[in-house]
C-alpha cells in the first residue's frame, strides 16, 4: 500500500490524537494518509493531524477487522504456553509514532498471570510505560493491551497500568529494536 495515496473514510470513526491522546470523531468522507499499519491498528494523518485508529475500527479505512483465533489446537493452553502467547500478543501492540512493538521498545515493566476459577481462566496484570512522560497515548496503549489479551480464551480479566518508574530510556530497548531504529 502506498501511504502517499489518500483513503477516504467510509464512516465516522473515533480516532486518538497522537501524541496528546484526546479522542475525536473523524468524519465520513475525510481523506486519510496511512503512516503506520502495525499490529492491527493504524496511524493516519487527516487534515495535517496524526491519529491512531484502534484495530476494531480499521473497517472505516476499508479494511477487514482481523479476528485472532483461539488456541491453534482448540484446547486450553498450559500456563507456560499461555504466558508465551501473552508475550506474542504484546508484540502486536505498537507505539503509534515508532514502528517498534512495546515489548522490544522495553515499555512492558511487569506482566503477571494469576489463575482464577481453579485455573480455568487467568487474570493478566501489566505495568507499561511510555517513551516520554508527557505523552498522552498511555490510555490508548493500555486499552490496546487489554483488548488483545482479553481476546485470548484463557484471559478473562486484564489490567494494564501506565507507570513512570523507572524512567524509560533507550537502554531498555531490545537489540533488534535498536538495530531497526538505527541506534546500533
Amino acid at each position: 500500500m502506498n501511504s502517499n495515496e489518500p483513503i477516504t473514510l467510509n464512516r465516522d470513526v473515533e480516532g486518538t490524537v497522537v501524541p496528546i491522546g484526546t479522542k475525536v470523531t473523524l468524519k465520513k468522507g475525510e481523506l486519510a494518509h496511512i503512516t503506520q499499519s502495525l499490529g492491527g491498528s493504524y496511524t493516519i494523518i487527516v487534515n495535517g493531524n496524526m491519529f491512531r485508529l484502534a484495530d476494531k475500527d480499521v473497517d472505516a479505512l476499508g479494511f477487514e477487522v482481523a479476528v485472532k483465533p483461539a488456541s491453534p489446537t482448540g484446547q486450553r493452553r498450559t500456563p507456560e504456553e499461555l504466558e508465551q502467547e501473552v508475550w506474542s500478543q504484546l508484540k502486536t501492540c505498537y507505539d503509534p509514532e515508532i514502528p517498534v512493538n512495546i515489548v522490544d521498545l522495553g515499555l512492558v515493566y511487569n506482566c503477571k498471570l494469576t489463575p482464577i476459577a481453579e485455573n480455568s481462566s487467568y487474570r493478566a496484570e501489566l505495568n507499561i510505560t511510555l517513551t516520554a512522560p508527557g505523552c498522552g497515548m498511555g490510555p490508548a496503549l493500555s486499552s490496546d493491551v487489554q483488548t488483545k489479551l482479553l481476546a485470548l480464551d484463557e484471559i478473562t480479566e486484564a489490567t494494564c497500568d501506565v507507570v513512570f518508574e523507572p524512567t524509560w530510556n533507550t537502554s531498555m530497548m531490545s537489540e533488534a529494536a535498536k538495530l531497526q531504529l538505527g541506534l546500533l
